[in-house]
């Protein structure tokens, strides 16, 4: 269920307070709001570079910690709370919003009811690779000077913010990253329920949150509701590599238009003749089985060649000078933690990647060996997220880490609320790749691998961390340890 208020007309909004303000998202919309000339105060428990520089530039006030008080911390009441979907309901200013009678709403849906009714939507969604492909199409349209909109759960190399307003009417192109993970703690929808979309690129669809959906079936039901939301005139754009996606894809009220990695798939627009070096990628466009164009990015992997061809797609149908549209796609840098190389240090060069689910870690190895042929790589990975730390996926990972030369794994994060038989086990994991004739190792800690990573490495080693958090600092603890060896 939504709020049960009515969110007040964005032109008459003086004061709004943010609860969780620090989030990448959450940051970028209260700075929006103050450069709108409204007042705006957050709070927040892990207050910290950048985001609390970003803030404090803005003139916005921050609160450490959460307290009731706070939601008027700038003396007056606040026409509206916005409350961040980490917030949980026993939190004492969430608690105050709702129980004393403030309107409050979550980011997405105050998006919903502020921002998109009056903006053409385009929404990236999957289990894979959406924050990627929305950053790239958010880049292309800039570079392509149509001063998109664009809300993106990321931080991309190209993009000044996460979050851009720069006009809001009927035919301004507004691109939205369309999570599925859920909207705040009464309102336990996907976030793109609220995005109000008129065109969609579905990436991908598997099983992943599994701390908010029970099975397989819940994800497909909750992909069905946002392609059922498309508004009429839109636009379905699917990736043929998943049946799921094929199937649903039926479901459409709108034209489809699909691609795929072959012509196997029966997918309209295909990749060929693809070269991956250190340098980039490039491969042929086929529509139909005939060549349309050539793309090159500096991005490796089979996944990235089909994000960029989704993106290819929609800026062809958007009526873009497709000359600029592969100028765009060139130049795009990508999107920090994936295949970000944080630092070389004695011929060692060190990755960082936010790949969680086995079917992210296996590609994203698959393109770092495309990208840096001949160099060993040693996977460094931490079963972090709610899936991965269930042993629902503890067979696939076997056959995705092996991928790599060598590969340390790190004991489960918190399996405290995960039941016994439920838990992913890394000692598991361990003896799985060791039976497969890949090296692999148990590590305790951070402080435990850096020593034991650095010890083991030499000149031409590739080491790739694979982690959906902050891994207790390992990276940078890594290259502090290699530069002084």
């Amino acid at each position: 269920m939504t709020s049960p208020f009515q969110l007040p007309k964005f032109a008459s909004l003086q004061k709004v307070h943010i609860i969780g303000v620090c989030g990448t998202l959450m940051g970028a919309f209260a700075v929006y709001l103050q450069r709108q000339g409204i007042r705006v105060s957050g709070s927040d428990q892990c207050i910290y570079p950048p985001m609390s520089d970003v803030l404090n530039s803005a003139g916005i006030q921050v609160l450490s910690g959460y307290r009731a008080e706070n939601i008027c911390a700038l003396g007056e009441k606040p026409d509206l709370v916005v409350i961040g979907n980490v917030i949980r309901a026993n939190n004492p200013e969430a608690r105050e919003a709702i129980d004393g009678g403030f309107v409050y709403s979550s980011l997405p849906e105050a998006m919903e009811k502020l921002l998109l009714q009056k903006t053409r939507n385009l929404v990236v969604a999957g289990t894979h690779g959406k924050t990627t492909t929305s950053s790239l199409l958010a880049h292309c349209l800039t570079q392509c000077q149509k001063n998109p909109n664009y809300f993106i759960g990321g931080v991309s190399h190209d993009l000044p913010f996460s979050f851009q307003i720069a006009s809001i009417d009927p035919d301004h192109l507004f691109v939205l990253e369309g999570d599925e993970y859920d909207t705040a703690f009464w309102d336990k929808v996907p976030k793109f329920n609220h995005y109000l979309p008129d065109e969609v690129i579905l990436t991908s669809v598997e099983y992943d949150h599994a701390d908010i959906y029970p099975d397989l079936d819940s994800i497909i039901r909750a992909f069905a509701g946002l392609i059922s939301r498309v508004r009429p005139g839109g636009r379905m754009i699917g990736c043929w590599d998943y049946s799921i996606v094929r199937d649903l894809m039926k479901q459409s009220s709108v034209p489809v238009i699909s691609y795929g990695s072959s012509m196997q798939t029966q997918a309209r627009f295909t990749p060929a003749n693809v070269k991956i070096d250190v340098d980039g990628t490039r491969f042929e466009v086929l529509d139909q089985g005939q060549r349309v164009d050539e793309i090159f990015i500096q991005l490796p992997g089979n996944h990235n060649i089909l994000n960029s061809l989704s993106i290819w797609i929609q800026c062809q149908q958007l009526g873009l000078d497709m000359r600029e549209v592969g100028q765009s796609l060139r130049s795009f840098r990508g999107v920090k933690r994936r295949q970000e190389v944080r630092g070389e240090v004695g011929g060692v060069i060190v990755i960082d990647d936010f790949a969680h689910h086995p079917t992210a870690v296996r590609e994203t190895l698959k393109a770092l060996k495309a990208k840096y042929s001949g160099r060993r790589m040693i996977a460094v990975f931490e079963p972090r997220s709610a899936t991965s730390r269930r042993k629902i996926f503890q067979k696939d990972y076997a056959s995705a880490l092996s991928e790599a030369n060598l590969v340390f794994i790190a004991s489960p994060y918190d399996q405290t609320q995960i039941s016994l038989n439920n838990q992913f086990s890394s000692d598991t994991l361990v003896d799985d790749l060791k039976n497969k004739g890949i090296d692999a190792f148990l590590i305790q800690s951070a402080n435990d691998a850096v020593l034991n990573i650095a010890e083991i490495c030499r000149p031409g080693d590739l080491v790739a961390v694979l982690s959906n958090g902050g891994f207790d600092g390992l990276i940078g603890k890594l290259l502090d340890r290699l530069q002084n060896i």
